[in-house]
């Protein structure tokens, strides 16, 4: 049985929208074990993207805890906490949020530009930043061609596909996807998915997957539903 620290863990989370009367997340308890896949489902508007913010020390809660890999996220300040999530967290944003004017691969880079612990776990394996973002590009069925392109000149899914290979690029150790499949078609979803578990498995990442769409929950080790995570969904029941 491993003995290594849980990929995110939550204790008595507690958050609410500055100006509202009542807190939109209440979570006792959560833990996402190092390497597992769990795939977390909502409808729109429950929280999903709230609490990714959480885990990511993008927000922070009122009350309780988050810890990734053992590091306790409120106990770093922001800029260590910037640099934490950047050796350690792959996000696919919802919106992508690439840099419109940067070419795509310039975009898929720039995960390592900011953190040394990704250029290393890439020299590590024997590779270089360049060869791992067209590897990536090439696994996502992005061409070659499309790379020196603004992400801007890009189609809806190809920056979707350009978004998940820089959360992949360096090995983070947790992936987290916010509905990163909303944007293709049935059959590039399927493989979109199939090489996003695969590259999670081969880097040994813990992935938490967000999404609406209950017919790719069959992919994953756990079905995580936030209504029954979330206290305040469930007292709203």
């Amino acid at each position: 049985m491993s003995t290594a620290a849980p990929a995110v863990a939550l204790r008595g989370l507690r958050f609410a929208w500055p100006g509202t009367p009542r807190p939109c997340l209440e979570i006792d308890a959560f833990e996402l074990a190092a390497g597992e896949r769990v795939f977390l489902h909502g409808p729109s508007g429950s929280g999903k993207t709230t609490l990714l913010s959480l885990i990511g020390g993008v927000l922070d809660p009122d009350a309780g805890h988050v810890a990734v890999h053992g590091q306790e996220l409120g106990a770093l300040h922001a800029g260590a906490r910037d640099r934490f999530r950047a050796d350690h967290i792959g996000f696919v944003f919802q919106l992508f949020n690439l840099i419109p004017y940067l070419s795509a691969r310039d975009n898929i880079l720039l995960p390592c530009r900011f953190s040394r612990a990704r250029r290393a776990r890439i020299a590590a394996a024997g590779g270089d930043p360049a060869a791992e973002a067209a590897r990536l590009a090439a696994r996502l069925d992005l061409q070659a061609a499309l790379l020196d392109h603004p992400a801007a000149e890009l189609s809806v899914g190809q920056q979707q596909r350009v978004a998940a290979a820089r959360a992949l690029i360096g090995r983070p150790p947790l992936v987290i996807a916010d509905e990163p499949t909303s944007a293709l078609d049935a059959d590039r979803q399927r493989g979109f998915l199939d090489l996003l578990l695969a590259e999670c498995a081969q880097a040994g990442a813990a992935l938490l997957f967000v999404s609406h769409d209950g017919r790719l929950a069959e992919h994953f080790d756990r079905v995580v539903a936030l209504g029954e995570l979330n206290r305040v969904a469930g007292e709203a029941a």
